[in-house]
């Protein structure tokens, strides 16, 4: 029982980030952002969107199309013009059919066959006559040469299709809807989901100036108030999973060298969902091969055995018995018959993990925010979408009390809050925001 509890408390000491440690993490971020800017080396892509920030009064409808994966969304949004919007219509399809009838995801499959696929699925939801603005979530890595010309770097996420690579996929969804006489629907904007998600909220709040996804990965973006490239307010993408400034523990780096790309999307191995059971399994691992808990059976050495559901019902178990973690313990690892203590150890460790990822991420945004408002003089909104903040239990208080533990009473001059489906809605913002003129549809 004593050297259990003395290993817990070392660990306690090994993920914890003190205020010290979050003010340095913040400065560096802030030392990334300048020098990516500049165009220097930094860990920060800084890639910028050609796209600023929302009146709050664009208006009309708008088509939307979110293609994250291989599943693809296409929506009809209703702006009202007063910081309101409403999704009229909303169809996911898949890109793979689960009976075999088609795959557009497979290298038998072209390009044009797959943007003409999804130009098909718009044209189910676009009415006769009238002119609508596109707006296009694409999140696979691009190199964004225009607002809406984005040119596709390589697929991720098991797609294949050939002849999409290298070319501009904006360019290529609109060919489609010229083919199928849809000229009516006009593409505006390409984004990726984290630009989008600031667009949702500061659609309805004009003090938002940093959106960011915490959730399965972890992205952020902020408003650069004057843009190298234009001289304007642009929305920044920075890449921050791919930051580098944040000191790693063995457990990190462990992780880190079985990854595909050891040494990539550090600060993403250490915050977001894909990677925080994976954390939680080589520490309890640890602690099993050092005699401290009852090892279970070999599935404790299977990675990636943990999922982030899990991590959010051992935080939620609240019983005396600890019966939610007992239960996912035997399910995930076959470790049983531990004592309560056992059980603790093990609620303590993803506690540990999971709000050590808050504070990290709360450190990078202070160090935006000490980029962009070194007084703190403004009112600011972070909006935020992803599980790990709309649903694990603690998260979003961490979140605020470290930026308390930052900025001490200048933090109520910060709010952050939950900004829903922005790689739809945002999409549809963004297109209106750059389609000049009335947004409402011509009839």
């Amino acid at each position: 029982m004593e050297r259990l509890y003395t290993a817990v408390a070392r660990l306690e000491k090994e993920l914890a980030v003190s205020a010290i440690l979050l003010q340095g993490i913040a400065s560096r971020f802030q030392e990334a952002m300048t020098e990516g800017l500049a165009g220097r080396s930094s860990s920060l892509k800084m890639l910028p969107s050609f796209i600023g920030s929302p009146t709050g009064q664009e208006q009309g409808q708008v088509i939307a199309v979110d293609f994250g994966g291989t599943n693809v969304r296409v929506l009809l949004v209703e702006l009202a013009g007063t910081g309101r919007s409403r999704i009229a219509v909303r169809r996911a399809f898949p890109l793979k059919d689960k009976l075999g009838h088609y795959d557009y995801t497979a290298v038998s499959a072209s390009g044009p066959e797959l943007f003409d696929f999804i130009a098909g699925k718009i044209s189910e939801i676009v009415s006769d006559g009238g002119i609508y603005p596109l707006g296009y979530t694409f999140s696979f890595p691009c190199r964004q040469q225009g607002v809406d010309k984005a040119v596709l770097i390589n697929w991720t996420k098991e797609i294949k299709t050939v002849g999409v690579e290298s070319r501009d996929v904006g360019q290529m969804l609109q060919a489609a809807l010229e083919n199928r006489g849809l000229e009516r629907v006009r593409l505006q904007a390409v984004i990726n989901d984290t630009t989008g998600t600031l667009l949702t909220g500061a659609y309805s709040d004009p003090a938002t100036t940093i959106g960011a996804i915490c959730g399965t990965g972890h992205n952020s973006c902020y408003l650069e108030s004057c843009h190298p490239l234009t001289k304007r307010p642009m929305i920044v993408n920075m890449e921050s999973g791919n930051f580098d400034g944040v000191q790693q523990t063995k457990y990190d780096i462990l992780l880190d060298q079985a990854s595909e790309k050891p040494g990539a999307q550090r600060l993403e191995k250490m915050v977001s969902g894909q990677y925080l059971g994976e954390l939680v399994r080589l520490i309890v691992g640890s602690l099993a091969v050092d005699g401290h808990i009852s090892s279970g059976s070999e599935r404790l050495s299977v990675p990636y055995s943990l999922p982030t559901e899990d991590i959010s019902a051992i935080l939620g178990d609240t019983s005396p018995e600890l019966e939610v973690v007992a239960a996912v313990a035997a399910a995930r690892w076959g470790i049983t018959q531990l004592k309560v203590s056992g059980y603790k150890a093990i609620q303590t460790i993803v506690r540990l993990v999971a709000m050590r990822s808050a504070r990290l991420v709360t450190a990078t945004w202070a160090g935006v925010l000490s980029k962009i408002d070194p007084g703190l003089v403004r009112q600011h909104t972070i909006a935020v979408d992803g599980a790990l903040y709309e649903k694990m239990p603690g998260y979003a208080e961490q979140l605020a009390n470290t930026m308390v533990e930052i900025f001490g009473d200048k933090a109520k001059k910060i709010t952050i809050r939950l900004s829903k489906d922005g790689s739809g809605i945002g999409a549809a913002i963004a297109a209106a925001t750059v389609y000049k003129g009335k947004y409402c549809n011509e009839r």
